[in-house]
């Protein structure tokens, strides 16, 4: 499906499927029957990729997952760091809906400085502590904004230790 809709376009279709690790993930040793589907999957993608005409734009946050066979098939990559403190803060303040109460106590730039997160990350913060803020019928802290920031330090598997800087 994904190449397949693109055949009878020309040859400067542009396609770019999001997470790429999640499609083109590192073959496996089959163990069982969703082991060697999963392998089938990524050999039919490889497979279409080879023959697919047009542009393939790919984003992942995981390189290290994708398959060794798909990524000998990259021709160009582009490297992006992690969000500087000045620039985090500004992705905090971005991101804060407008519509959005703020509590008197929300400090963006100690946020930005407390917590190395890149901006799809500061995002899910925002919006878990919007919603944390909308459950308890109030405005949007400081403690909401903190206690998202941490959770999304659990997804990345990073330890958070107060008064500490988190790099």
């Amino acid at each position: 499906m994904l190449f397949s809709r693109f055949r009878a376009s020309s040859k400067s279709s542009i396609t770019s499927p999001c997470s790429a690790d999640s499609l083109f993930g590192k073959r496996t040793e089959v163990k069982s029957s969703v082991d060697r589907y999963a392998n089938l999957e990524v050999n039919y993608l490889l497979q279409r990729m080879e023959h697919f005409e047009g542009i393939v734009i790919l984003t992942t946050n995981f390189e290290a997952g994708l398959d060794d066979a798909f990524a000998r098939r990259i021709r160009f990559r582009i490297g992006f760091q992690e969000p500087d403190e000045a620039a985090r803060a500004r992705l905090w303040r971005v991101l804060l809906p407008k519509q959005v109460p703020l509590a008197t106590d929300v400090d963006l730039p100690r946020l930005a400085k407390d917590y190395v997160l890149s901006g799809g990350h500061i995002k899910e913060a925002v919006l878990r502590a919007a919603s944390l803020a909308l459950a308890n019928g109030g405005r949007v802290g400081q403690h909401d904004l903190r206690r998202s920031a941490e959770a999304e330090y659990r997804k990345l598997g990073r330890l958070f230790q107060a008064g500490a800087r988190h790099e």
